[in-house]
């Protein structure tokens, strides 16, 4: 079912059924779109940084980082475009973070596991030092 909800952009009310923001600024980002995409489309463009490209076109660093992650300007025909890695911001073509960030989050991932196998086998170690063992002792338990 549909809300009524606030546009993030512009602040209108609007019902939100299949777009997070109004009519009127998503005819905005698609007008953004389509100058990013003409600019880019002409062949002389086709090798434009990303900076060159949000000069000539006015068009926000952000709108056409989005239009990268959305699928709607691919990278494989403009070379010298990227988008940021989510954690150290350098510039990446694929995935959601560079090299870098990716082989350091793993890294630290099997840092982790490994301290917590460590802690585990400690922990079982432990464990077993402290098994106690109860007898009875007849002689106490008679009583003449």
């Amino acid at each position: 079912m549909a809300d009524l909800e606030n546009c993030p952009n512009c602040g209108k009310v609007f019902v939100k059924a299949l777009r997070p923001v109004c009519n009127a600024c998503y005819q905005e980002v698609e007008e953004k779109f389509r100058i990013t995409y003409e600019f880019l489309r002409k062949r002389q463009n086709r090798m434009a940084t990303m900076e060159e490209v949000h000069e000539e076109t006015g068009v926000e660093k952000n709108l056409i980082y989005q239009f990268i992650r959305e699928g709607r300007l691919h990278l494989s025909q403009f070379p010298n475009l990227g988008y940021p890695c989510e954690k150290c911001g350098v510039s990446i073509r694929e995935g959601r973070l560079c090299g870098d960030c990716n082989r350091e989050i793993r890294t630290g991932m099997t840092r982790l596991n490994q301290e917590k196998a460590f802690e585990n086998r400690k922990r079982t170690k432990e464990n077993s030092k402290i098994t106690t063992y109860h007898s009875l002792d007849e002689r106490l338990n008679r009583r003449d």
